[in-house]
């Protein structure tokens, strides 16, 4: 079913993790999409990971949809502006934003009293994280305007108001969940949802390396038994923008899990999985 054949996405921080799994899902469905991030075949590579922007396109494109690299340092302004002028140029409007960018997991997140956290942590969580999300919907919502609807997504953690454990994770995820719910507010009345998306525990690419696993293997690791591929919350934003009741939707924090029974689908293998829950 290509039912986001003709519209225009964005999905920022997209070469790994998340942002790819997005980006796959949606050109599944038909979508063009701008697949943002700093890591490039031309070397630029972040957290020492092979992945590329160039690579997730050329994997959407395959998968049906238009894949579009674009790099983009999304704690940078001149250069957020600067793309999506590039995206107005190009497309003439924007359909689907999906901030995702995120700098919070660039090393191990370890619960501990937040008086021995690093500040370091505002910066990598907070400006390369719910910053970043900001801006870019500050650039991606003149797109939107004109027709009078659109979707934005910010991709968060959310388990309804439980700590997580992580304080500087904690305050980060909960505020991206409060900037979806703002947004929203001054959005409704142009027709503009904005929502936030919770995964479950993904067998991201750093998960995989942290245990030593892989998506053939993942089933013989205990620890991996409640993880779901980054595809399934791919799955969750792609029917989001393909319903045209989300507006009922707009200002809510809500988990993939959910949404699967909600909308019906399942992960790659066939799985239901259930929302990811803290433990208490």
């Amino acid at each position: 079913m290509r039912s986001l054949h003709g519209k225009i996405a964005v999905v920022t921080g997209a070469s790994r993790g998340a942002g790819r799994g997005i980006a796959l899902e949606l050109g599944a469905a038909g979508a063009t999409v701008y697949v943002t991030g700093r890591s490039t075949r031309a070397g630029a590579a972040t957290l020492g990971r092979p992945e590329t922007i160039e690579e997730v396109a050329e994997a959407v494109t395959a998968l049906g949809g238009v894949g579009i690299p674009a790099q983009v340092d999304h704690a940078d302004d001149g250069q957020v502006e600067r793309f999506f002028q590039r995206v107005r140029a190009e497309q003439g409007r924007l359909d689907l934003l999906v901030n995702n960018v995120w700098g919070g997991n660039e090393e191990e997140i370890r619960a501990r009293p937040f008086w021995e956290e690093e500040m370091s942590n505002w910066e990598r969580m907070f400006v390369a994280g719910m910053r970043a999300h900001v801006a870019a919907s500050r650039c991606a919502v003149p797109l939107m305007l004109p027709q009078q609807r659109g979707l934005i997504v910010n991709t968060t953690f959310y388990d309804r108001g439980k700590y997580t454990g992580a304080f500087w994770y904690d305050l980060a995820k909960n505020g991206i969940c409060r900037a979806a719910f703002g947004m929203a507010q001054d959005l409704r009345p142009h027709g503009i949802a904005a929502v936030a998306v919770s995964p479950g525990f993904m067998r991201t690419e750093l998960v995989l390396a942290h245990f030593g696993a892989t998506e053939e293997n993942w089933r013989e690791f205990p620890d991996l038994e409640r993880t779901e591929t980054t595809r399934y919350v791919g799955r969750a934003v792609a029917a989001l923008a393909a319903d045209p009741a989300v507006m009922a939707k707009t200002g809510q924090s809500l988990r993939a899990g959910d949404l699967a029974q909600e909308y019906g689908f399942t992960d790659l293998d066939g799985r239901y999985v259930p929302p990811f829950e803290v433990a208490e």
